[in-house]
């Protein structure tokens, strides 16, 4: 590690010195009154096979949503006069801000809903149109279904710190009534949302007239029954709950439990458990803030629950560990049950290794006997009765091992990828540089190179394989590794829990895909 020139305050406001590696990992959870700036934190694919649904020309657009700050849907299709679309999104792509860019993709556990967040603090919910006789080719779009503001910019008076209004995650909670729920959370606080419809309302007050006004009670001379009227269909979103107040540095994950009554958020230095009913508290569970900050080595990366134990959870470091939590064991699992760690290879060793190894994503497999990874570089599966090595490795884009100064002078180094399994856990995706994104199949170990961009996002256009081109000579379908925009990334995607259907962020951009039906 080398010494940084940035100094922060911890939460006790005394002066510390800490690495420019675990700094720009730390990101600016400990940026108070900060002095200078600070850091953000090869071969060739084959096609994979067509039984897997991921197959060498299967995948085709859907619909390309773009989310700006009055949300409009974009869909590929000719028949887009009813929509009300904004087509001058499409053209001008310099009208998008800051604010558009979604930081969060979810799809919910039906995958009829599909859900996005931005660092603008707005939810965008989509979704899925039914399928019809006349229009069978239209099943998979999804159109916008709700919008709302779930956070504001805020100003922590105390430390002189604002807090954005940048949706960090969002969690769905399974469906047990005609309405919907899921949790949003920004740097500091999570909220629980409803989302419901309402097609009728009542007419017909004693004690109100029309317009909703109050009426004198000496002027009602009879009682009149309300009834219930026929409206237009309108979607509301209400906040349920809010859990604040928790947490000093900024969440980075939030995960449901199976038990459906508790849910636990991360940060990057503790580990909350929360029931859904309390609001004004929560159970600490991980704490690995040392006494003297002058010792912190690593910092907490993501976090996420078994999908069928509720005793079991783990979290992913900054030094690519991961570890395994039994709350059975303890109330407080600072101890961990087992202990994640692929050995490093010395002869790879070097000045970057530290932050490339750090774990961005963690997610258990839906039969949650494995568990993955994303690093930098690479995407790893473990088998939960294995600690010393992952069974798999995926080489994501190893060409950039070489290119790794200049990203690290661009920060593009500390660029967090989330990683996603399909529904039946035989394929993994995940995203890289230039609007790429990867995916593999972990039956026929073939992999294939995608592309999200606007000049493939023709109507029912099928993508075709890409291929990055290392050496001096190459095709007329491959790209040089130079030639690659390192603006274009894609950080978040989305796998529909059953059906071959994806979403992928592309900055302000989600493109939604579906497998190719003949």
């Amino acid at each position: 590690m080398v010494p940084c020139n940035y100094r922060a305050q911890d939460d006790e406001e005394s002066w510390v010195e800490v690495p420019r590696t675990l700094g720009c990992l730390l990101q600016s959870s400990l940026q108070s009154n900060m002095l200078g700036p600070w850091c953000s934190p090869t071969g060739s694919p084959a096609p994979l096979s067509c039984e897997t649904g991921c197959g060498e020309g299967t995948w085709i657009l859907v619909c390309r949503l773009l989310v700006p700050t009055q949300v409009s849907l974009l869909s590929m299709e000719e028949d887009i006069d009813t929509r009300k679309i904004n087509n001058s999104f499409l053209r001008d792509h310099s009208y998008a801000t800051e604010a558009d860019i979604i930081s969060t993709v979810e799809f919910n556990h039906t995958g009829e809903l599909l859900a996005t967040g931005d660092k603008g603090g707005r939810v965008v919910i989509f979704q899925r149109e039914q399928e019809s006789k006349n229009q069978v080719h239209r099943r998979g779009e999804y159109n916008v279904y709700s919008t709302f503001q779930s956070h504001e910019p805020e100003f922590d008076y105390l430390k002189s710190l604002e807090i954005e209004e940048k949706i960090n995650k969002i969690r769905w909670l399974p469906q047990q009534n005609a309405a919907y729920f899921l949790l949003s959370t920004n740097d500091k606080t999570v909220k629980l949302w409803k989302v419901s419809e309402r097609d009728k309302r009542p007419e017909g007050y004693n004690l109100k007239d029309e317009e909703g006004r109050l009426r004198d009670p000496a002027t009602i001379t009879t009682l009149r029954v309300p009834v219930l009227r026929p409206m237009d269909l309108m979607v509301e979103a209400t906040p349920r709950r809010v859990f604040a107040n928790a947490h000093t540095y900024h969440i980075n994950s939030i995960s449901v439990n199976s038990d459906y009554e508790t849910y636990m958020s991360a940060d990057d230095l503790r580990i909350n458990l929360w029931n859904f009913e309390i609001t004004n508290q929560s159970f600490n569970i991980v704490d690995i803030k040392p006494a003297n900050m002058e010792e912190l080595t690593e910092v907490i990366t993501a976090a996420e629950f078994h999908p069928h134990h509720c005793n079991t959870f783990v979290y992913s470091s900054s030094k690519g560990t991961i570890r395994l939590c039994d709350m059975r064991a303890s109330a407080l699992c600072d101890r961990h049950t087992k202990f994640f760690e692929e050995p490093e290879d010395p002869s790879n060793r070097s000045f970057f290794s530290e932050i490339i190894s750090s774990i961005s994503d963690v997610k258990f497999s839906h039969s949650g006997r494995c568990i993955m990874t994303r690093d930098y570089l690479t995407v790893k599966v473990w088998d939960l009765n294995m600690e010393n090595r992952p069974v798999e490795t995926y080489q994501v884009h190893d060409y950039l091992r070489s290119k790794l100064c200049s990203l690290y002078e661009n920060d593009c180094i500390f660029d967090k990828f989330e990683c996603v399994w399909n529904g039946s856990d035989s394929v993994i995706m995940t995203g890289s540089y230039n609007n790429f994104f990867r995916m593999f199949d972990r039956n026929t170990k073939r992999d294939v190179t995608l592309e999200a961009s606007r000049e493939n996002s023709k109507p029912r256009a099928i993508l075709k394989p890409r291929k990055v081109c290392v050496g001096g000579k190459r095709r007329k379908d491959e790209i040089s590794v130079d030639s690659l925009d390192f603006s274009k990334k894609i950080l978040h995607t989305a796998w529909h829990p059953s059906e071959n259907i994806i979403a992928v962020a592309a900055t302000n951009n989600l493109y939604i895909f579906q497998d190719k039906v003949n």
